[in-house]
C-alpha cells in the first residue's frame, strides 16, 4: 500500500542533489550536469547557501563533512571546524568580566573555517575550477534572489540593533537604510566583489590546483584576512547579550594565515548491518551513535514508527548520548576522550537498564573508570549554568518561542545551519552541515559583505573540562552530517540543520528508513520530535528536565501515552520541527533523494 507524502521521493540514476534551499538545489544539479562530480557541486552548493540563507551560514562560519570517495574507496571526514584564536584565554575573558561567553559578538569568534575546508574538498576530491564553484553564489549575490520570509523577519528584528551598535551590518542588511521585504529581490554587492577579487587573484596563477591554492592563501593570508585583521584590531561592540556590555574581539591575522583544515577518519558505529560514520568528538555526532548502541537492545522494527513507545524509547536514548556528551566530548588534539569505551557492548548494556518506561527527568552522565574527577566538574559546571522555566529553543525552533521583547537582541535571534546531501552517478558521496558566521551573530567586516562566526559560545570557562576555552581548541560543535553504508556497501548520506537537535531528528529518520522499509520521503514527512532535557550548546546554556516537543499530529492518543509515561510535552505545529535531506544509492546503481516539506524551503533534484 503506498503512503501519501507531501512531495515525491526522488529517484534516477545521473545525480541527485538535496539541500535547505531549492536555489542552492538548482546549483548542485547544474554542476552535476556540466560534468562535475559530487564534491564540485557540494561546493558551489554550498556558497549558493551562503548567499540565499545568510542568517544560517556565511562565509565566516564552519563546515564539517562526511565524504565518500569512489577514487579513494573510503569514508573520511573533511573539518572545517576553525579553534580558538591564540589569545583566546579563559584569563583574558574572565578579565574582562565575562564568565559565559556570549552568544554573538566579537568574543564569541572563532577562526573561520569553511572557506578553507571547500577548498579543500575541492582541490582533493573535485574536478572544477574555483570560478566554476564560485560563479553561482557570485551571480546571486550581484544580480539578486527573493530573500526568503524568515530572514527578511530576523533583519527587521535587528534593524535597530544595526542602526545603533551594528553599522558595518546596516550597511549589509540594511540597503538604503530600510529591511528588505520579504520575497523581494535582495542583492549582497559587497560579498560579489569579494569573490571577484579572489577570484582574479586566484587566477593569477596557472593550473587548477593552483588556482586553488592561491585563492586559500587571498582568503587566510590576503585582503580577506588582512580587513578581518584590521576590523578586529579596532572595533569596540555591544555583543547583543548585554546592553552594557563592550567588548572587542581576540581573532587576528596571525590565527588565519596559521589555519588550514583537515582530513580524518570518521567516528563509526555497526547496528543491524548499517555502519553509521559521524565526525569525531569534536563535534556532537558521535551521540547518534551511542544512541544506536543503546537502542540495538530493544526490538525496534516491531514499533510503530511515530507510535509511543518508538518516541519514547528514542528520546530516552538521546537523554543518555547527550549526557555523555556533556562530560566526554572535546576536542581530542587537547583532551583524552573514551570513546571506545562509550561505544562498547559492555557500557552500553549497563546503561540500557537506566531505560525503564517511565520518563528520566535526571541528567545521567556514565561513569567512565579513570574520568570521575572529570564527571564531578562538570555536572557542577552544569548545574551552575541552571536550569530554563520559560524554554530552551535551538535555532530552527526559534520561530515557536514566545517573545518576550518589542525589540530583538542579537542574541535572541541565534542562528542555525544548513545542510547538503549530493550523490553522483559515479558513486561519491557528500553530506556535510555547513553552519555560522549568521548575519545576526557578529557585526559584518567593513567592504567584505559577510560576517564572522560565534562558535566559541561552545566553550566553558572552566578550566581542566574537554570543552575548557583554550587556544588552538575546537569548539565541541553541534554540525553533524551523517553517511552510512548497508553490508559495507556506501549507500546513504543524510542530515539536517537543528543545533542540538540535530542527531535527534536524524535518530528516527534512520531508524524509519533502516528498521520500517519506509523510502526517503515517507521517513521524513512522518512527525518529529525533541528533547531538550539536556544542557543546550548555545548560550545561555540552559535546559528543561523531562521535556519532548512532538508535532501534534502523531496524535492525541500518542500525546496521552507519552504524558502517562512521564514526559512533559510541549506540542508543536505539525511540519514545524526539523529539517532534514537525505540521498541514497541503491545496489543497483538507483539514486533516491528526498527533503523536508517544513519551512517550505528544502529541495530535492535528480533525474
Amino acid at each position: 500500500m503506498s503512503t501519501f507524502t507531501t512531495r515525491p521521493e526522488i529517484a534516477g540514476t545521473f545525480g541527485v542533489v538535496t539541500s535547505t534551499h531549492w536555489i542552492a538545489s538548482a546549483v548542485g544539479m547544474s554542476i552535476l550536469e556540466r560534468g562535475g562530480n559530487a564534491f564540485d557541486a557540494a561546493v558551489a552548493t554550498g556558497f549558493a547557501l551562503q548567499i540565499v540563507e545568510p542568517n544560517l551560514n556565511g562565509p565566516g562560519g564552519d563546515m564539517p563533512a562526511v565524504i565518500y570517495s569512489t577514487a579513494k574507496d573510503k569514508v573520511e571526514v573533511i573539518c572545517g571546524q576553525g579553534p580558538a584564536p591564540a589569545k583566546a584565554t579563559i584569563d583574558h575573558y574572565k578579565s574582562v568580566g565575562v564568565d559565559l561567553i556570549p552568544g554573538s559578538g566579537l568574543l564569541a569568534t572563532v577562526i573561520p573555517g569553511a572557506f578553507d575546508a571547500w577548498m579543500l574538498m575541492l582541490r582533493d576530491y573535485g574536478t572544477m575550477s574555483v570560478r566554476e564553484v564560485l560563479e553561482p553564489a557570485i551571480h546571486y549575490a550581484e544580480h539578486g534572489h527573493p530573500m526568503l520570509p524568515r530572514v527578511a523577519d530576523t533583519i527587521a528584528g535587528l534593524a535597530g540593533f544595526f542602526r545603533a551598535d551594528w553599522p558595518t551590518s546596516a550597511e549589509v542588511w540594511l540597503p538604503g537604510g530600510s529591511a528588505p521585504a520579504p520575497r523581494s529581490l535582495f542583492r549582497n554587492p559587497a560579498l560579489a566583489q569579494t569573490w571577484k577579487r579572489l577570484l582574479r587573484e586566484a587566477e593569477s596563477a596557472s593550473g587548477r590546483e593552483q588556482q586553488i591554492e592561491r585563492a586559500r592563501d587571498t582568503f587566510y593570508r590576503g585582503f580577506i584576512a588582512e580587513a578581518i585583521d584590521g576590523f578586529f584590531r579596532d572595533a569596540e561592540l555591544r555583543d547583543g547579550n548585554d546592553l552594557e556590555s563592550i567588548n572587542k574581539g581576540v581573532l587576528s591575522g596571525d590565527d588565519l594565515a596559521g589555519y588550514s583544515a583537515t582530513v580524518e577518519p570518521p567516528q563509526s558505529y555497526d547496528y543491524h548491518g548499517w555502519t553509521v560514520c559521524k565526525t569525531g568528538p569534536w563535534g556532537q555526532g558521535p551521540v547518534l551513535l551511542q544512541a544506536l548502541a543503546l537502542l540495538k537492545g530493544f526490538d525496534i522494527a516491531s514499533l510503530d514508527p511515530a507510535g509511543p513507545e518508538f518516541i519514547h524509547l528514542s528520546v530516552e536514548a538521546m537523554k543518555l548520548a547527550y549526557a555523555d556528551r556533556e562530560i566526554y566530548y572535546g576536542d581530542p588534539a587537547f583532551a583524552d576522550i573514551p570513546m571506545d569505551h562509550l561505544l562498547s557492548d559492555a557500557y552500553n548494556a549497563e546503561r540500557r537498564q537506566l531505560i525503564s518506561d517511565r520518563a528520566s527527568h535526571d541528567l545521567r552522565p556514565g561513569t567512565v573508570p579513570g574520568y570521575e574527577d572529570q564527571l564531578a566538574r562538570t555536572m557542577a559546571v552544569i548545574e551552575a549554568a541552571g536550569i530554563s522555566k520559560t524554554g530552551v529553543y535551538e535555532p530552527t525552533m526559534a520561530h515557536l518561542a514566545e517573545q518576550s521583547h518589542a525589540e530583538f537582541l542579537a542574541a535572541e535571534k541565534p542562528g542555525d545551519t544548513v545542510h547538503i546531501d549530493v550523490i553522483d552517478r559515479w558513486g561519491n558521496m557528500v553530506s556535510t552541515t555547513p553552519s555560522g558566521g549568521w548575519l545576526q551573530s557578529s557585526p559584518s567586516i567593513p567592504g567584505l559583505g559577510f560576517q564572522m562566526n560565534s562558535r566559541a559560545q561552545m566553550f566553558w570557562l572552566t578550566e581542566g573540562l574537554p570543552t575548557s576555552l583554550a587556544p588552538g581548541k575546537r569548539p565541541r560543535t553541534t554540525l553533524t552530517p551523517s553517511l552510512a553504508l548497508f553490508e559495507g556497501r556506501p549507500c546513504f548520506a543524510f542530515g539536517t540543520p537543528g543545533g542540538d537537535q540535530q542527531d535527534q531528528w536524524q535518530l528516527p529518520f534512520f531508524l524509519r528508513v533502516a528498521h520500517h522499509g519506509l523510502n526517503l520521503q515517507e521517513a521524513i514527512d512522518l512527525p518529529l520530535f525533541h528533547t531538550t532535557h539536556f544542557p543546550a550548546s548555545f548560550y545561555p546554556r540552559q535546559r528543561q528536565p523531562g521535556h519532548i516537543m512532538v508535532e501534534k499530529n502523531v496524535g492525541t492518543a500518542t500525546l496521552d501515552v507519552l504524558r502517562q509515561l512521564g514526559h512533559s510535552i510541549e506540542e508543536a505545529e505539525p511540519w514545524s520541527v526539523g529539517r532534514l535531506t537525505g540521498a541514497r544509492r541503491e545496489a543497483d546503481g538507483i539514486l533516491k533523494a528526498a527533503a523536508t516539506p517544513r519551512l517550505m524551503q528544502a529541495y530535492a533534484i535528480g533525474r
